[in-house]
């Protein structure tokens, strides 16, 4: 168990690969705090893991539901060593200058400043404990950019450039700090985009797939489970001297130089 006695906190745990990160790193061996703005995914997960995964209402955009957060790691386990900033707001579909300004806010405050904010709660108790690693997860859009996804990709490209500093800022204290950057997730999201381009071109749902899978070498939609395990290794021992990095994990279909 790679995890076993970390004591992570994950922020915007849904049911896609936020439930299936929270449930690994459980598997693993850690104590588990999973903060989410509604609460029927991560109370279930609480049940389910009798003791080892707490379920907290929160908005990341405000400062008490964040300290919360961390005051109830604390509270419950004693320590914090982990942290991973999921927490997501999309602007909608839109050309970026044609981003509603309120939409695009909302994004930066949550992406950017709730990342932040968590970060800075979480960095004493990790001093504390002598070591800390800080996963923010970033979109594949940075890379290869999508019409319609320019709010939300320069939010997650803000991301990338405060994971370095705070990189560079944190290690003195052995806290690592690195993104991995997710493309496209085969879960409950991309499950739904399938249904709806099969309806609206006249084809099956396994064609949408198929022609999604062949863009990357592995021919296939990563799950978001097997996502999960990359930000499960960043978190580990395992990457005891990797901080600054970004982590690509698409399946290979961007592959950076």
């Amino acid at each position: 168990m790679i995890l076993k006695d970390e004591v992570i906190v994950i922020t915007g745990v849904g049911a896609g690969m936020g439930a299936k990160l929270a449930q690994r790193c459980v598997d693993e061996g850690a104590q588990v705090v999973m903060a989410a703005r509604s609460g029927g995914v991560t109370e279930q997960l609480e049940k389910e893991n009798d003791g080892k995964a707490v379920a907290v209402a929160c908005d990341v955009r405000k400062e008490e539901d964040c300290a919360k957060v961390i005051d109830t790691a604390i509270e419950r386990f004693g320590k914090v060593t982990g942290l991973v900033n999921s927490a997501y707001a999309h602007p909608g579909f839109h050309d970026l200058l044609e981003t509603p300004d309120k939409s695009l806010r909302r994004s930066f405050d949550v992406i950017v400043h709730g990342s932040l904010q968590m970060a800075r709660l979480a960095k004493p108790h990790m001093i504390a404990a002598g070591h800390g690693s800080i996963v923010n997860v970033g979109t594949m859009t940075t890379r290869k950019p999508m019409k319609g996804e320019g709010g939300y990709a320069i939010a997650k490209a803000a991301m990338t450039c405060a994971t370095q500093f705070m990189a560079l800022e944190m290690g003195e204290h052995n806290i690592r700090v690195n993104q991995a950057i997710m493309g496209w997730l085969d879960g409950p999201g991309v499950r739904f985009y399938l249904q709806m381009e099969s309806e609206s071109r006249g084809v099956t749902e396994q064609d949408v797939y198929d022609d999604i899978a062949s863009r990357n070498p592995l021919g296939r939609i990563p799950t978001d489970e097997k996502c999960a395990g990359a930000i499960i290794m960043l978190l580990s021992d395992y990457a005891s001297e990797v901080t600054g990095a970004i982590l690509d994990v698409n399946g290979g279909e961007y592959m950076p130089a």
